[in-house]
């Protein structure tokens, strides 16, 4: 995986001030405990602004969800995130606050799927956050800072901690690859930094394939013996 693009920090910028002033509508809000509860220390909760059911505590992300998102009753009262998810232009699959409470951590873990290379995406739009929050993507240090945008291939192992005095709110939108976003991605990196490396099989599966492609002994699988030979 070492030519995949690990992050891109878009040249998109979004008014903190507006931001902040959605934030504080609903920060009274019931928030839901982040379902990945062995993945972190303290307290790491989650409003959804858009979902399957309609409703804000349904904060659970799938790549592959079959229905449509629609707006919570949360999204109706914020008006400027209402803006930001109109201008981006492709399906989503999840749209959520994240808040990572003083002290929390998020340990080491990677997600599955969500690499621009397959298809979907997650990108970060902090909103409140500090210079003590220490996020950690493949290895290195990733500052985010209020009212950017950033694309974090979450594939990658990632973790943070907020050791600041303030909580660290992000907006989190997963989706779909399509032309816009193409157009997006492929300004800020090269094409062919977002297509999979084919799998190295080991001697082991290699020989399990040829065999299995012997016994079909079609033209097709006797080429196929060739190049794996």
């Amino acid at each position: 995986m070492d030519k995949l693009v690990r992050s891109i920090q878009f040249p998109l910028f979004f008014d903190t001030e507006k931001l902040k002033t959605d934030v504080q509508k609903i920060i009274n809000e019931n928030w839901t405990a982040h379902y990945n509860t062995k993945d972190y220390t303290g307290k790491w909760t989650s409003i959804a602004l858009m979902s399957e059911s309609g409703k804000s505590d349904q904060i659970y992300a799938s790549p592959n969800a079959t229905e449509k998102l629609v707006p919570t009753e949360i999204l109706n009262s914020c008006t400027y995130f209402k803006e930001i998810l109109d201008s981006f232009l492709f399906e989503k699959t999840a749209v959520r606050l994240l808040q990572l409470a003083v002290g929390a951590e998020v340990k080491p873990h990677s997600d599955n799927c969500l690499g621009y290379e397959d298809g979907c995406f997650r990108l970060h739009i902090p909103i409140i956050t500090n210079s003590e929050v220490e996020f950690i993507l493949d290895g290195k240090r990733l500052i985010m800072n209020e009212g950017e945008c950033w694309y974090i291939d979450a594939n990658f192992t990632h973790s943070v901690a907020n050791r600041g005095t303030e909580d660290r709110i992000h907006l989190v939108i997963d989706g779909l690859r399509n032309e816009w976003t193409d157009a997006l991605f492929f300004k800020e990196a090269d094409p062919e930094q977002f297509i999979k490396p084919a799998p190295v099989l080991s001697e082991e599966q290699k020989q399990q394939m040829i065999a299995e492609l012997q016994r079909m002994n079609t033209p097709m699988a006797n080429e196929l013996i060739k190049n794996l030979g």
